[in-house]
């Protein structure tokens, strides 16, 4: 994984990252760590094995080693995320929970639900941004698609299905914006949580799934699915067979989902700022950014401050791209 950013374990050394820069000293409360007590609890609002789970996982032993204290995963899927979510926007804000937020959890659902029961900038204090990960449409191995003009040529001559890690995720509303523009004939079969949309795609259940790459990478370098575009700026070193969106003509593809951590509104400064120095600086150490980089996720980290601005636009940005393609939670 390319280093976006030098991370140390002191607040100076974090104020050299761009995003400190930006936020003109918002990095002020990285410091001090907690004395040893109770544990931080990590909130994954989805099921063992997805994108989400992988980069909380990756980044415990390193960062309860900083902070001083234990700290657990709790996997509290359902609902599109909300479950967990609305489970950390109610628990006390006192530095003991966070929740890993993504692009849908902290952005997209807002406009997908009229009576979301938290809000997704008010209920939250944003404590750092960590990483993007980029999407991939893939098919079953034994498919007859070898690239994504023949897929969309198939879809047009007939009705094809394919697998969402939830109604209403970034899964769903990137295949539903292929589908929509193309012209395909294409029936959204959503499941619950990345690893079984995938199991089933394997399977050949459905036809095809727009998965975030770290949830399919074993799959697709193990040869089990085929991986006909990926939404990266660039090839992958790792996976240099698989064509960019924009190589495979379809350049509106390649749309990121990011992660970061959310506490509770009205955790103390300190405590967020004692989490986030933690977490940005594991997720800095050498064997977490390799292990991170073969599961396709690329660093991004962000302080308080600036991630707080990056979720305000990604909240319009998804609300738009919802307006367009109808998505709804509901299929």
């Amino acid at each position: 994984m390319q280093r976006r950013h030098l991370l140390a374990l002191g607040p100076a050394a974090l104020a050299l990252t761009p995003g400190a820069a930006r936020a003109q000293g918002a990095a002020t409360g990285l410091a001090s760590r907690p004395a040893p007590g109770s544990p931080l609890r990590i909130i994954v609002p989805a099921p063992p094995g997805g994108s989400t789970d992988i980069l909380a996982r990756a980044l415990v032993d390193k960062a309860q080693a900083t902070l001083n204290r234990p700290v657990v995963v709790e996997n509290r899927a359902g609902a599109g995320g909300i479950i967990g979510t609305e489970a950390a926007a109610r628990a006390a804000p006192d530095g003991d929970t966070i929740v890993l937020g993504h692009n849908q959890t902290h952005a997209g659902n807002q406009a997908m639900m009229a009576r979301l029961p938290y809000h997704v900038v008010d209920s939250f204090t944003t404590v750092c941004k960590l990483a993007t990960v980029h999407h991939a449409l893939v098919v079953p191995a034994g498919a007859p698609d070898r690239d994504l003009a023949g897929l969309i040529a198939r879809g047009r001559r007939g009705r094809l299905t394919y697998a969402s890690s939830q109604a209403g995720s970034a899964s769903h509303v990137i295949a539903e914006t292929l589908v929509r523009r193309e012209g395909m004939e294409a029936t959204h079969v959503p499941y619950r949580g990345a690893a079984p949309a995938a199991t089933d795609t394997v399977a050949g259940i459905v036809d095809f799934y727009v998965a975030t790459f770290p949830s399919v990478s074993g799959l697709v370098r193990d040869g089990r699915l085929r991986a006909l575009e990926i939404g990266a700026p660039a090839r992958l070193a790792d996976f240099p067979d698989v064509p960019t969106a924009a190589e495979a003509g379809a350049p509106f593809l390649a749309v990121d989902a990011w992660f970061g951590f959310f506490a509770p509104a009205g955790t103390p400064g300190e405590a967020v700022g004692s989490i986030a120095r933690a977490m940005l600086a594991a997720l800095a150490e050498p064997e977490v950014e390799a292990r991170l980089q073969t599961a396709g996720f690329t660093a991004d980290p962000l302080l308080p401050a600036p991630f707080a601005e990056f979720q305000h636009a990604e909240v319009k940005r998804w609300a738009e791209m919802i307006r367009l393609t109808g998505v709804t939670m509901e299929g």
